[in-house]
């Protein structure tokens, strides 16, 4: 059977009409929009080239360098058997989503909704607490203080996001949706304290930096990595506690995302390939590429081939070649709770981080960590954990 989630119709498979090619529609407008910035740059003439070597500052080669050898690592292997001994039974596609390291695992999303409309019924409650937030994450008192008077947050219907400041005047602002009715559910709590980390990151990147020319970091995988810091130690702020390692959590979320992220940049190359192709056209290559990559890298462990869940994420819509940045920054962020973890401090250690500005990645990361930006401490914790879970 198939569930079309648009209708909630379920129908023998391949029964169902397909939905209409808006989405690719879009992305191809998107693709002949920014294609016609490419005779103004002569020195990065694509888009690909301009994200990459200008944005992100890391060759699209070195990049998918990185996300193979992710894919590639034994681990991958490991961890879905490991997986499979957990659920007790083989892996299916939509387990590439499996969230049983994750920090909330064990817990249920009622009890963890009480605790979080308990502590913050109103946006305001959210506001109050976010010098004790701080402090929480081992920031000094005054520090602590000195942030929460420039970051405001502010109610939202949908997901979060992270505003910085555009001049040392001017505050951050944090959305996360906080009904009024209820009071904060925790997913909005979890997103809040991810976007906390891009404010403090953005604060402490504009006004601790020597020229203005250098605000922020070197790219968006960083500013990630830092969210994640703060993200994953959302149930200690809560005062539940925390699992001693979400490492596994970390690595199968980079393995998921890094194919996701490979689509998206394939699917680049076929549209500069093929300009005047039509949305149902691109529809058939992405789903040829999605089922390409699954095929190459997931279906050895998921034993399903042709799946198409790769796909399915509308970041490769609305925000033109950004998925790379979710596995890096995990990369990332692997590289700084190494560093987090031999100096003892959370507030010290990110501070630290946050304002050696937008410089290039592996100078940004040695000065960080001591090494340049690469998947070694990500695979090494999930190899430790997994030494942890078998024994």
């Amino acid at each position: 059977m198939t569930w079309n989630p648009f209708t909630n119709d379920v129908s023998p498979a391949g029964a169902s009409p397909r939905e209409p090619d808006t989405r690719y529609a879009k992305l191809l407008e998107v693709f002949r929009a920014v294609r016609a910035v490419d005779p103004y740059a002569p020195t990065a003439p694509t888009y690909i080239q301009r994200k990459f070597e200008l944005d992100r500052q890391v060759p699209e080669a070195e990049v998918e360098k990185l996300l193979v050898s992710v894919l590639t690592s034994p681990e991958v292997k490991s961890l879905a058997k490991t997986i499979e001994g957990k659920l007790g039974r083989k892996l299916e596609p939509f387990d590439i989503w499996y969230a049983g390291f994750s920090s909330r695992a064990g817990r249920s999303e009622t009890e963890l909704d009480a605790a979080t409309k308990k502590k913050y019924p109103t946006v305001a409650s959210f506001q109050a607490a976010l010098p004790d937030i701080l402090k929480g994450l081992g920031f000094r008192p005054e520090k602590a203080a000195w942030l929460s008077e420039r970051i405001v947050v502010d109610p939202s219907r949908g997901a979060g996001h992270a505003m910085g400041a555009v001049g040392r005047e001017y505050k951050s602002h944090l959305r996360t949706n906080i009904p009024a009715a209820t009071g904060m559910h925790y997913k909005g709590y979890n997103i809040a304290i991810h976007e906390l980390g891009h404010n403090v990151e953005q604060t402490f990147s504009l006004n601790f930096i020597d020229h203005t020319s250098l605000a922020g970091v070197p790219n968006t995988a960083f500013t990630e990595a830092l969210a994640f810091v703060f993200q994953k130690r959302d149930l200690e702020l809560l005062g539940l506690a925390q699992p001693e390692s979400t490492a596994l959590n970390d690595f199968w979320a980079t393995v998921e995302i890094a194919g996701v992220a490979l689509v998206d940049m394939e699917t680049w190359h076929w549209m500069y390939a093929h300009p005047s192709a039509r949305a149902d056209e691109l529809r058939d290559a992405v789903i040829g590429i999605a089922k390409s990559i699954w095929n190459r890298w997931y279906a050895p462990h998921f034993g399903a081939r042709d799946v198409t869940l790769l796909a399915c994420y509308a970041h490769m819509v609305d925000e033109f070649l950004y998925l790379p940045d979710y596995p890096i920054g995990h990369m990332i962020a692997a590289q700084i709770e190494q560093q987090i973890e031999k100096a003892g401090s959370v507030g010290a250690e990110f501070e630290r981080m946050a304002t050696m500005g937008n410089v290039t990645p592996d100078l940004w990361m040695k000065n960080a960590t001591g090494e340049p930006v690469g998947p070694e401490a990500l695979l090494s914790a999930a190899e430790r954990d997994l030494a942890m879970v078998s024994s």
